[in-house]
């Protein structure tokens, strides 16, 4: 959140903001967006980026509004994810944030830096920086609930390129779940869900051997993340 002291607030429901809970994957790594902030006595220290909800705005405009102003884009899986509300969550007054999850396609991101900001960056969710306010609660729901949906709904995808290998795909899970997983019995089960589709295409300007791409099926994706399953490695 952008906080000043005292709190410099727009018109409108002044007590409630929003947070952003941003994943990325890099390789084998889950990754989330953090924000450093620039003003008042939290400046230097990382948050989530958030900010209040405007008079005009519900819940859900305010979410993607500050997602497009960290990222450049809207075009993602958000999602609503959990009400804060402890007394004492913010230092200098009653103030409840709603934090929403969003899952970000590594070729698709931008990194913006508020005006109100000194830096933004992605961090490894296991090297997180000591984070203001409530933020590492926020932080360890977001991803208490990627795990649980990956399990339940094919949402995984949306945190791939749109062609990726089957390799890539393994991290994905591994760098979510925090396991190690069976190489051949993973590949089987994703086959089994014809969730994949061969593009006949291979990778290109890498040194190791160049390996198969692949999409993932959008029709499938959605009846499946309609009726949801239970995928266990």
């Amino acid at each position: 959140m952008k906080q000043n002291t005292p709190l410099a607030k727009p018109s409108g429901p002044h007590n409630h903001t929003v947070d952003n809970v941003i994943f990325g994957c890099e390789e084998d790594t889950l990754e989330v967006f953090l924000v450093q902030h620039g003003e008042g006595k939290s400046r230097g220290e990382w948050g989530l980026p958030g900010d209040w909800m405007r008079e005009e705005e519900s819940l859900e405009q305010a979410a993607t509004r500050t997602l497009k102003e960290r990222t450049g884009i809207t075009d993602v899986y958000l999602e609503q994810l959990h009400t804060f509300s402890d007394v004492d969550r913010y230092p200098f007054e009653r103030v409840l944030t709603t934090a929403f999850f969003a899952l970000i396609r590594p070729d698709a991101v931008k990194t913006i830096v508020g005006e109100t900001e000194l830096d933004a960056a992605w961090f490894d969710i296991n090297k997180l920086p000591p984070l203001i306010f409530d933020h590492k609660s926020i932080v360890e729901k977001g991803i208490e609930h990627l795990k649980h949906k990956v399990r339940h709904e094919p949402i995984g995808f949306n945190l791939l390129p749109k062609k990726f290998t089957l390799l890539q795909l393994q991290c994905l899970y591994e760098a979510v779940l925090g396991i190690k997983v069976d190489k051949p019995n993973f590949r089987r089960k994703m086959k089994k869900m014809q969730l994949l589709v061969s593009l006949g295409e291979k990778q290109t300007g890498v040194a190791h051997r160049a390996a198969n791409l692949y999409r993932f099926d959008e029709q499938v994706y959605r009846k499946l993340k309609t009726k949801g399953f239970v995928f266990e490695l």
